[in-house]
């Protein structure tokens, strides 16, 4: 078996368990940790995820980040000026991309099939990064988790912190670390 199937196996066994209520919306998020080099591999593989939730007895809806930020910029009426000077899309970034990505996410985790024994696998965390911090969408979203986010990260996990492509200050979150070693650096 690979990593990604052992990962889904690891993934099954946490999730088929009956799922406590009455949670706060930052402990109703799973964070499957993995190697980055995995991310092609994951995405080619992720139907190992939703069968385990099916299996579970659990819904399953599926969100991708990816073509978020080419959304939100296509819609920016300055994007020509933004290639040619990016420093001036920092603000932007900060407030107007935050709150885009975050609403696009909120679509997602309100749709009438996300319910309280839904799971929304959420991929493409990856294409965030250069332009936001996952953890700032979260916390935008939290309030609007019903059942259950489960956000497929790649970078590391160790003592509550995550590093998105191992390669940014971790910040700590209350999330449920999945991943196939104790300190969560998927390998």
């Amino acid at each position: 078996m690979g990593r990604i199937e052992d990962l889904a196996e690891i993934y099954e066994k946490n999730i088929s368990p009956p799922w406590l209520i009455n949670l706060a919306g930052a402990q109703k998020t799973i964070f499957v940790v993995y190697d980055k080099t995995d991310e092609r591999r994951l995405r080619a593989r992720r139907q190992l995820f939703e069968l385990a939730t099916r299996r579970a007895g659990h819904g399953w809806r599926e969100f991708d980040f990816t073509s978020v930020f080419p959304e939100w910029m296509a819609k920016e009426e300055y994007r020509e000026a933004y290639f040619e000077a990016p420093e001036d899309l920092e603000l932007k970034l900060e407030n107007e991309f935050v709150d885009f990505a975050a609403a696009r996410l909120r679509v997602a985790l309100l749709a009438p099939v996300a319910d309280s024994s839904s799971v929304v696998g959420v991929f493409g965390a990856a294409t965030l990064f250069g332009f936001t911090r996952v953890s700032l969408i979260l916390k935008h979203v939290e309030g609007d988790i019903r059942g259950r986010l489960v956000l497929f990260f790649p970078g590391q996990y160790d003592q509550n912190h995550y590093r998105l492509l191992d390669a940014r200050d971790g910040w700590n979150y209350l999330a449920v670390p999945i991943a196939l070693h104790g300190s969560g650096e998927g390998r």
